[in-house]
């Protein structure tokens, strides 16, 4: 039964940590998160070490669902359409009200530490979407593919900022810039 307990501890500090650091920022206080979470101060630093570890933990717990979210285009689809999907899928994801933009940008931009723990699990996140962007470049034809995965890389930042920040509405925009670079870059 102990085990359980811990694991649903563990669990409502990751849930709580998502929603908060993602909704407030990285500067949410332990005490708050504690709160949010439902749990003592005491069990959350013997589960981890510090709240950089928790906010660390809560990015790495989310990665798998936010890569099948970006890359969940049918392995079937053209090149094209699979790197398509992933802005589809922006697009749609901003028009969510409780939308802030990528939480891996977030988390690098208010950190601004490349040594923290949670920088590094965002710097992963964003170096996976690099590849998977560059690979379906390369399978699609691309001139040169890391050139266009950087391209697209800024396309998606800039508009999950500008989008998170609520200062542009997506409508289509981040579709068809990213549909020009593929015409320029030859992808097919």
């Amino acid at each position: 039964m102990a085990t359980t307990d811990k694991a649903s501890t563990r669990d409502r500090l990751l849930d709580a940590a998502a929603e908060l650091f993602y909704r407030e920022g990285v500067s949410i206080g332990v005490e708050a998160l504690c709160r949010t979470a439902g749990v003592s101060k005491r069990s959350m630093y013997q589960l981890f070490t510090s709240k950089d570890e928790v906010l660390a933990a809560s990015l790495e717990r989310r990665l798998p669902g936010y890569e099948a979210q970006l890359a969940g285009a049918p392995q079937a689809a053209p090149p094209r359409e699979r790197i398509l999907h992933v802005f589809e899928r922006l697009e749609k994801a901003s028009t969510d009200p409780a939308y802030q933009g990528c939480p891996y940008l977030a988390a690098l931009v208010e950190l601004k530490d490349p040594e923290h723990p949670a920088s590094a699990v965002a710097r992963g996140a964003k170096d996976w979407m690099k590849g998977y962007l560059q690979t379906l470049a390369q399978e699609g034809g691309a001139r040169d593919a890391e050139l266009l995965a950087r391209q697209l890389m800024l396309v998606f930042d800039g508009a999950s900022a500008r989008a998170g920040a609520r200062v542009e509405t997506l409508d289509g925009l981040a579709v068809a810039t990213v549909t020009t670079l593929l015409d320029a870059a030859g992808v097919t």
